[in-house]
């Protein structure tokens, strides 16, 4: 779907839903909100599925942002432990002359 073609969707949802009396603002949304998901082929009845998929996603996401907070963290205590151990190297080859 275009974008043209989805904006005039939209537009379109939202003025069949301003025409019809007696409609109130929350049952705007929900219709707007349904004919978006349509759009993308998503049905109405699937909005558990879909939970489901979201929050599987955010556990996702956050085990990959603990695991590069871990990585980082792992590589500057190897780069320290090096700097550390090339000072005392250093310092013993300096006794050892």
């Amino acid at each position: 779907m275009k974008p043209d073609e989805f904006k005039s969707s939209v537009h379109g949802r939202l003025a069949i839903q301003r025409e019809t009396s007696g409609s109130t603002l929350d049952e705007a949304m929900v219709g707007t909100v349904t004919a978006i998901l349509s759009s993308f082929g998503i049905d109405e009845e699937d909005r558990r599925e879909i939970r489901a998929d979201f929050v599987h996603l955010r556990k996702w996401r956050k085990s990959v942002e603990q695991a590069q907070c871990y990585t980082f963290k792992a590589a500057i205590t190897v780069t320290a432990t090096g700097f550390v151990g090339a000072v005392w190297m250093g310092f013993k080859a300096m006794l050892g002359r």
